[in-house]
């Protein structure tokens, strides 16, 4: 067993929505650590360039809004200009919105739930082609998924759509992988807890407390993010189907409920 080559992604094309900051960046510089060539794709166009140059010359910013179906399949089309395969798809843009459910409306809902849950599906399937063409059984070609605990657990917020976008997400990892497993394409997600990012400010300004709720007493690294998607999208990980790997420091799978005191 040669064991040396299990989690590189030597030669390996990857692309990850959302890719200029927090998680996305944290697995973008994980891959390029690897050996992969890697388009990390953002609204804005002067943050995904400035991580282009942060991360070098094998990373490539694209600028496209993926929150519309027009929008995938530009960013698709754009793609198939520069490469004629896509081996790794990371699905990682997403948003949040939270509002007392009295004044929930349908704009803080839609945009969620477009970007969040729609948005994936029909990425993954303008990219499609792209990633047949990486695929072989002895290879699969790799599609990940950044769902959350929020769709495994309740949080306090008043983040119902999210809730439901991340939920959804991940049985929609496991229906997407029913069906591009026959082409020789893997699709997994990954559930991330506590890491710092703009979208979980609470983690990001306020760290030591919110580490105090975690099983591990600390919340998720950088290295912490890289290291789950490494796994998945190399040889390792290439028996991994329609999983969801959850990384949270423990938090879902490992936190005792509270109960009542029977002296009471």
């Amino acid at each position: 067993m040669d064991t040396t080559s299990l989690f590189s992604l030597e030669g390996r094309v990857a692309l990850i929505t959302g890719g200029s900051r927090g998680i996305g960046r944290m697995i973008a510089e994980g891959f390029i650590g690897q050996g992969a060539k890697v388009y990390i794709v953002s609204r804005k166009a002067g943050d995904c360039e400035a991580t282009a140059r942060e991360l070098g010359e094998k990373c490539i910013a694209l600028q496209h809004d993926i929150a519309t179906v027009e929008g995938c399949r530009s960013l698709a089309s754009e793609l198939a200009t520069h490469e004629d395969r896509l081996d790794i798809l990371v699905n990682n843009a997403g948003t949040a919105w939270g509002v007392p459910f009295e004044e929930f409306d349908e704009h803080g809902w839609d945009k969620v739930v477009d970007l969040n849950l729609k948005s994936p599906f029909f990425l993954t399937q303008a990219m499609h082609g792209l990633l047949k063409r990486a695929g072989s059984k002895d290879q699969p070609a790799k599609v990940i998924n950044i769902t959350s605990i929020d769709g495994q657990r309740l949080n306090p917020w008043d983040t119902y759509s999210y809730h439901a976008s991340k939920a959804g997400l991940i049985y929609l990892t496991k229906r997407m992988a029913a069906r591009l497993i026959r082409d020789s394409i893997n699709v997994t997600s990954i559930a991330p807890g506590a890491f710092a990012s703009k979208m979980n400010k609470a983690a990001r300004d306020h760290g030591d407390q919110v580490a105090k709720a975690i099983p591990a007493g600390r919340i998720g690294t950088d290295e912490d993010m890289a290291a789950a998607a490494i796994y998945l999208a190399a040889r390792a990980g290439d028996y991994v189907v329609g999983e969801t790997i959850t990384i949270d420091g423990g938090l879902v799978n490992a936190a005792l409920g509270s109960s009542i005191d029977p002296d009471l």
